[in-house]
């Protein structure tokens, strides 16, 4: 019994050192846990200002940004991981600074927003000295209302959608088709509607149609617009004595607030007898659709906004968005979608190659990785389509949709091609 019960021990060790040894081998070991290394990501948009339709918009798209950027991080097996940190800013230039102010003591040096020209006109010396990328998914004012004289003042800003500069061409043609021969603006005192109005005015006045006056309203806009709404009255009348009313057209470079200015237009008022055009800031506005749908849909309220549309990625997107919303992302979602997609990957890559954030080379990443990634060399591709950038790091594009107020509430009604002026109506 002693001799059988060594011969069962030995047998049983060394059965445990074969099992230890299949353990251990190199081919079987569990892999290492991936060390996350985070990309701190600030966000600022208007949740509680006169752009909350679109803030909300892009704060959505921008959390779907990050996750989606997350899995394709993870699935690379990369160790990047995002993390989002969403201020309010109201579209107010001050509230912006003080925010950006407040990222960058976090450690904060990589920002989608702001999106007003205003807020990145106000920003833009302070994330110059301290070399904070910015890509604003929405700031349309040409490179001169930014106080911007070369590229390299601007190194550090990119901007995800089309300057003004072609917008008000848009805005020109689509008067002139509509057989506009008089306008009367009314745009916010910022950087944003004032070179609205400057570019504005040249080209109605390129195509022969009158601008009779510029009536300029306070940024933040007031609670009480009659003063300016008296102004317009007064204007409208005159344009009247000499054109029809199918011939005049109230121009207003405004954000949501266009919504309180119809409110406080009276049902027999010469403004609701005209046109109105609007812009990007009115486009899809929910808060005209909620506020001031019937009067909206008197005057029609025209609206362009640079929307140009991806593929499967944009319809994944759809999916996902109405999933925690309901409805569908705006322009300005998308171009956020985007920017939060390129400046993670951009930040990843320099990271990888120099073991550090080191916010020079990833501004000087972005349009290149904004270029591969429209490519479709990462994989993914853009949601808002094609990303080209001029040499201020601005998006050239070759379209504007055009939106109008219809039986309460928005309709695609044209689209206007930048190659040759040309508006193709619905």
């Amino acid at each position: 019994m002693g001799k059988r019960l060594m011969k069962f021990l030995i047998i049983g060790l060394l059965a445990l050192v074969f099992v230890s040894g299949c353990a251990q081998s190199p081919s079987e070991e569990a892999p290492e846990e991936i060390v996350e290394i985070e990309i701190p990501l600030g966000v600022l948009a208007d949740l509680s200002g006169p752009l909350t339709t679109y803030g909300e918009d892009i704060k959505t798209t921008v959390t779907i940004a990050g996750e989606d950027v997350n899995s394709y991080f993870e699935n690379k097996g990369s160790p990047y991981r995002v993390k989002l940190y969403i201020e309010d800013t109201k579209v107010d230039p001050k509230i912006a600074l003080d925010k950006v102010m407040a990222l960058h003591t976090k450690g904060i040096k990589l920002i989608v927003g702001p999106m007003g020209s205003g807020e990145v006109k106000n920003i833009l010396p302070y994330i110059s000295s301290n070399k904070i990328v910015i890509a604003s998914p929405s700031s349309t004012a040409p490179p001169s209302f930014l106080g911007v004289t070369n590229p390299e003042e601007k190194k550090f800003a990119s901007r995800f959608v089309s300057g003004d500069a072609f917008q008000t061409i848009a805005i020109a043609k689509l008067a002139q088709d509509r057989g506009i021969k008089g306008v009367v603006i009314t745009h916010v005192a910022n950087a944003w509607g004032a070179g609205l109005e400057e570019f504005g005015k040249i080209e109605f006045e390129k195509l022969g149609i009158e601008v009779k006056s510029s009536v300029e309203y306070p940024d933040p806009a007031p609670a009480d617009f009659t003063p300016y709404v008296a102004t317009l009255e007064n204007t409208v009348s005159d344009l009247l004595e000499t054109n029809s009313k199918d011939e005049v057209a109230v121009v207003a470079f405004s954000y949501e607030e266009v919504a309180t200015i119809l409110a406080q237009v009276s049902d027999d008022s010469n403004l609701l007898t005209v046109t109105w055009i609007g812009c990007d800031g009115t486009a899809k506005s929910q808060k005209v659709i909620d506020d001031v749908s019937d009067k909206a849909s008197l005057v029609k309220l025209y609206s362009t906004v640079s929307e140009t549309h991806g593929g499967s990625e944009l319809d994944e997107l759809k999916v996902k968005y109405a999933a925690r919303i309901g409805g569908e992302p705006k322009s300005y979602g998308l171009n956020a979608y985007d920017s939060a997609f390129v400046i993670a990957i951009a930040a990843a890559e320099v990271h990888e190659a120099q073991s550090e954030f080191n916010s020079d080379a990833i501004a000087e990443a972005v349009p290149n990785v904004a270029q591969a990634y429209s490519a479709g060399d990462y994989g993914p591709k853009p949601v808002s389509g094609a990303l080209n950038f001029d040499e201020y790091l601005d998006r050239a594009v070759t379209e504007y949709m055009i939106y109008t107020v219809e039986d309460q509430s928005w309709k695609h009604s044209g689209v206007w091609e930048f190659k040759t002026n040309t508006i193709t109506w619905n």
